[in-house]
């Protein structure tokens, strides 16, 4: 009987996940097109990924899925069950991806400019949210995505705080935007400022604009705009070591989250939980796996073999197509279960007023990265 209960949940789940996979699929492939359709417009440099990630794009057509078509109930499980664990081991996989290591490549003085960039994203976000009046969730969304590493930290931060889908996607959509403009205009304005100093441009490039890939494609534009290979490497070492902050940040920001829920007197379900579960295992898992990336890559380096046990070929190998796999299907997965189950008329609730706090956000993140690089830039050297 038992056995027959458990079978049945099983067989519950398969059309959600199908669902979500063929989503996901077509976002993959959808995001991959649109980056061809900008590199051969000339849009993108050559080399680039596509700044529009296929999360994104799952999102959307999730999105549009959901409110045209519309979804039978039986679709429910599998897609709730997606939203759930593919989320969570998808963040896990992605500690491989991050090594410690490269933090250590900025010196003493560009972790601090780092921090102090993450934190302008941060407390600005958080500010603005609350005088504006707009949902905590949601603030803090956009607050961490703006801050760390965009979509990645969003995800990440979401089951935290238990935010609803339609505050996910309305987070990941303020990021991918501003993200995409700064993409595209922030090469102009590095070389304006910092012409003949590519490693303040690398550095500004890295801290300023919120997706990893978008970073990489802004970096690429400048490279080959102004024939300068150092902007790329600085840039990427930069926006690696602030992706490594989103092992601390998240439990920070979500103990902010619930410590605002607690003074405002609302529901006890909302009040302020035990220091331990601000680390979901989630978070503790993406730790572990890049404390072993890190391992990994310091016994290659000095031994030879990572490990002792494995070639440096084979353990690249080994953490690229776990991380890819991580970020790719898994989080797509999951996003497409996000987009299949958000309702646009909760939008309506939403406003405009979160896509001014991404912009204001996303522009003092901006100013105080090229100040703080104008005034401390000269210390750090790569």
């Amino acid at each position: 009987m038992a056995t027959s209960t458990r079978n049945d949940k099983v067989i519950g789940l398969i059309p959600g996940l199908i669902a979500c996979f063929i989503v996901m699929l077509i976002g993959i492939v959808g995001a991959a097109g649109i980056g061809e359709l900008l590199l051969a417009t000339g849009i993108l440099a050559d080399g680039s990924a596509s700044p529009i990630s296929g999360i994104f794009v799952a999102i959307l057509l999730g999105i549009i899925i959901r409110n045209t078509l519309g979804l039978p109930d039986f679709f429910k499980t599998g897609i709730n069950f997606s939203v759930k664990y593919a989320l969570r081991a998808g963040i896990i996989l992605l500690g491989l991806r991050l090594s410690l290591i490269e933090a250590l490549k900025l010196g003493a003085w560009g972790v601090p400019l780092i921090v102090a960039c993450i934190s302008v994203g941060l407390f600005v976000t958080l500010y603005f949210t609350s005088k504006l009046e707009q949902s905590n969730r949601l603030g803090t969304l956009i607050a961490t995505g703006t801050g760390i590493c965009g979509v990645t930290a969003i995800m990440a931060t979401a089951p935290v705080i238990n935010a609803k889908e339609n505050e996910i996607s309305y987070a990941v959509a303020n990021i991918t935007i501003f993200g995409l403009i700064g993409m595209l205009f922030y090469p102009y304005l590095a070389h304006f400022f910092f012409a003949d100093e590519p490693i303040k441009a690398g550095l500004f490039l890295g801290t300023a604009i919120h997706d990893t890939a978008q970073v990489t494609g802004a970096a690429l534009i400048y490279g080959q705009l102004y024939d300068s290979a150092v902007v790329v490497d600085v840039a990427t070492i930069t926006k690696l070591t602030r992706n490594v902050f989103i092992i601390a940040v998240v439990p920070f920001i979500s103990f902010l989250f619930f410590r605002n829920k607690a003074k405002s007197g609302e529901s006890k379900a909302e009040s302020l939980p035990k220091w331990y579960k601000l680390f979901p295992v989630f978070i503790l898992g993406f730790l572990f796996l890049s404390l072993m990336r890190t391992t990994g890559d310091a016994t290659a380096s000095s031994s030879g073999a990572a490990f002792s046990l494995i070639s440096p070929a084979a353990w690249e190998s080994f953490y690229s197509f776990w991380s890819s796999f991580g970020s790719t299907y898994m989080l797509g997965l999951a996003m497409a279960g996000v987009g299949l189950s958000t309702n646009l008329k909760i939008f309506k609730g939403l406003g405009i007023k979160p896509f001014y706090i991404g912009l204001i956000a996303a522009l003092s993140v901006g100013a105080v990265s090229l100040l703080l690089i104008s005034l401390f830039g000269d210390l750090i050297s790569i």
